[in-house]
């Protein structure tokens, strides 16, 4: 095999930014509509620019600080590697400037998909859509594109060799992916409560109280709310899922590398492998663009069909194209590997459809929720929490069933000795690459919902016409599915990525003894196994490096860890929500305000202080978020010095089963609350303004923050608890000593 397909990557890189900057100048030459929207686009523009700016100065600090932290761990402690710190720094900047390329089209595009809805339902979805391709294939041009640059730079400077060397390389590499994970979290936290607070105060003042319809400009906080879907559901919704497909990647690699250490070649064909399926992935992503498309007057499934013709088509490409690389690898056992990169495809279709089918207003699970609200708001959020209980049992057992598949491809079975298990957790690992291998398309359909939305209130606060708002609704409500698909891809790709990640724990706990061995220092295991060679650190496998550190159920510490993390899951979603509260009263208690003080705005005669609204949810965000994200940083490390490496294995572990799980149930109850108001306005129980609307639009504020802020955030702070525990692990190695 020759390492030169390698270049397969930064090439796909380069070819996704480049449609990725064709479609953006597609969609700039595209009619902008009369003054009236454009002047409505550019404020939600120049406020959506503003609180991005404002949070980047918020999270530099915090960046700067680790740096500085890691700085010192690596070159004054000599427990860190010396390339740690630039590879979180790389990580960070480029899944914030994912997210800005994607939030800056989202706010062009808006006016513009108004404007084409005006002309056709076919020529605004192919707009919307475009405009969303645009975020996919930047996060996944940028992701290959980092990726890509660290390996050659890695590959070139390090001056190590044999198999050492590429595990080095990858567990370095994973370094990035903390930084992509913090930074994603603070997009989606503050992202989350930005939107949210707004949200809620136009739906329960505007809707409920006064009665006006939704995206009314009477309404002081629609703007905000419109500015909020960028920087929430575009900006932090790019920064996620960079750091889900990075992350998948860079643990699948680092598996690779430890699997197949014993044989060199192998080991970099096992370390390329993820890097190329993704490339050629994302070339596929480019080809199902151009498929997307559907006739005049589509009602929902129709325009969900559309989409899914995009999708599937990829699927199935990406199924043969990734046979062939595997077989000219010539990697061992390739067939089996190619089985668990189809187990993790079908396993993110199957979650994807169960998604669909439980938020979709075209399916019954949403309906009843719809039913619901003719006996009033209590009855509505009840059953918009049964059915987000009942959703998780699909995902999970598709997880669960998944899992088990890619294990027993890669490792041959279900053996679970020292090869086998290596074998089967890089099969898990390549799943997880599986499931985002078209994650330039998945991504476009997800980000196509935050355009579409905007796109309605830009028609409905410029008096378009009922047809277009008409067409711009059935696009919006296509939308909240699609995004509730893409959260469902982002959770399932966490659940798998996150035990690669476990496994890739431990192989930088190798490292960090390797490391104290090179000093001179004998290192001794809890077990009192002393070991004072490389050669014999390398010889310890996965199973007996767990034993040697006591990690099990009967030890007391993995216990209490389970315990820590399965609270984080509760803890963190309990931080973010009761955050949304608290700046959604500051909303409601504004907006009360300006109708009650600012004569006129009922008339239209005024115009509301728009700018006030956005003020408030920028305070509240940039306030609020800084507490949820610094303990996902904090917690692991504390766990990993009082009480070791049992412990940290227990807290993963315990986040990872309690906030998977409860991940899908926020986004499924927040999806199908918001899709059973939109059934009833389509006209059904009453229509808008009815009693039945007023009880789901209830329900649908309280699913507001599950779906946009708490839900979508929990699969970052699983990923996120990981990559710290990796990246502090000669921490956990020193601490050991003593």
């Amino acid at each position: 095999m020759n390492a030169s397909i390698f270049w397969i990557v930064p090439v796909a890189s380069i070819v996704a930014l480049g449609f990725a900057l064709l479609f953006f100048l597609q969609m700039k030459g595209k009619s902008g509509g009369n003054e009236t929207m454009q002047r409505i686009a550019g404020h939600v523009r120049k406020g959506a620019m503003a609180y991005l700016n404002q949070q980047y100065k918020v999270v530099g600090i915090f960046f700067v600080a680790i740096f500085v932290l890691f700085a010192v761990l690596a070159y004054v402690f000599h427990v860190q590697n010396p390339w740690v710190p630039f590879a979180f720094i790389t990580g960070g900047f480029f899944s914030g400037l994912a997210g800005f390329f994607g939030m800056k089209t989202a706010t062009l595009a808006s006016n513009r998909v108004a404007q084409a809805a005006s002309e056709s339902l076919d020529a605004g979805l192919k707009l919307a859509f475009r405009s969303g391709a645009v975020m996919g294939l930047v996060v996944v041009g940028l992701a290959l594109l980092d990726i890509s640059v660290w390996f050659w730079v890695l590959n070139t400077f390090i001056d190590l060799e044999g198999p050492q060397k590429l595990t080095v390389i990858t567990t370095t590499m994973l370094t990035f992916g903390m930084g992509a994970s913090l930074q994603a979290l603070f997009a989606r936290v503050g992202g989350g409560i930005f939107t949210k607070a707004a949200d809620v105060g136009a739906d329960l003042v505007g809707k409920v109280e006064a009665g006006i319809p939704e995206d009314d400009p009477r309404n002081p906080a629609t703007l905000a709310d419109n500015v909020g879907d960028n920087v929430g559901d575009v900006a932090g919704m790019g920064a996620d899922l960079y750091e889900s497909y990075c992350g998948s990647i860079l643990a699948t690699a680092a598996l690779g590398a430890a699997a197949y250490a014993s044989d060199t070649a192998m080991q970099l064909k096992a370390v390329l492998a993820p890097m190329v399926v993704a490339a050629i992935g994302t070339l596929l992503s480019v080809l199902g663009v151009y498929v997307v498309r559907t006739r005049p007057g589509a009602n929902q499934r129709e325009l969900m069909a559309s989409l899914n013709r995009a999708i599937n088509l990829s699927s199935i490409l990406i199924v043969i194209a990734s046979w062939l690389i595997l077989r000219w690898l010539a990697i061992d056992n390739y067939l089996g590997i190619w089985g668990s990169i189809v187990t993790g495809l079908i396993t993110g279709i199957v979650i994807g459809k169960a998604t669909e089918y439980f938020t979709s207003h075209e399916f019954s699970p949403t309906r009843q929720i719809s039913a619901a609200g003719k006996t009033g708001p209590a009855t509505v959020i009840i059953a918009g929490m049964g059915v987000g209980f009942n959703s998780t049992v699909v995902p999970v057992a598709a997880v669960a069933i998944g899992t088990t598949l890619a294990y027993a491809f890669a490792a041959g079975g279900f053996s679970f000795d020292a090869t086998s298990l290596s074998v089967g957790l890089y099969g898990i690992g390549i799943a997880a690459v599986g499931m985002l291998s078209t994650l330039g398309l998945t991504l476009a359909t997800d980000a196509y919902g935050p355009i579409a939305d905007n796109a309605g209130g830009n028609a409905e606060m410029s008096h378009l016409g009922p047809e277009v708002r008409k067409r711009t609704d059935a696009l919006d409500a296509l939308g909240n599915t699609t995004a509730a698909t893409g959260k469902g891809f982002a959770i399932g790709s966490a659940a798998l990525t996150a035990l690669a990640l476990l496994a890739s724990y431990i192989e930088e706990l190798k490292i960090g003894i390797v490391h104290l061995i090179e000093k001179g220092r004998t290192f001794a295991f809890p077990n009192g196994v002393e070991v004072t060679s490389v050669e014999q650190v390398h010889n310890i496998d996965l199973i007996k490096f767990m034993d040697y550190f006591y990690v099990n159920l009967m030890n007391p510490k993995v216990l209490i860890g389970l315990f820590i993390g399965s609270m984080m899951a509760f803890l963190f979603c309990g931080l973010t929500m009761n955050a949304v509260g608290r700046a959604a009263q500051k909303m409601v208690e504004e907006v009360r305000r300006q109708f009650r003080e600012i004569a006129g705005i009922m008339d239209g005669k005024a115009e509301p202080d728009y700018a006030r609204c956005v003020a408030i949810s920028t305070a509240g965000a940039q306030h609020e978020m800084i507490l949820p994200s610094a303990i996902a940083v904090i917690v692991p490390i504390i766990v990993g010095l009082v009480f070791g490496v049992p412990g940290v294995f227990g807290l993963l572990a315990g986040g990872l089963a309690a906030g998977f799980v409860l991940a899908v149930f926020m986004a499924n109850s927040g999806g199908a609350w918001d899709n059973a108001k939109k059934f009833i306005e389509e006209g059904h129980h009453g229509g808008k303004g009815s009693e039945a609307h007023k009880a789901t639009v209830i329900g649908d504020t309280v699913g507001d923050p599950f779906k946009d802020t708490s839900g979508p955030s929990l699969n970052i702070l699983i990923k996120l608890m990981s990559m710290v525990s990796i990246v502090t692990a000669g921490v956990n190695v020193a601490v050991t000593l003593f």
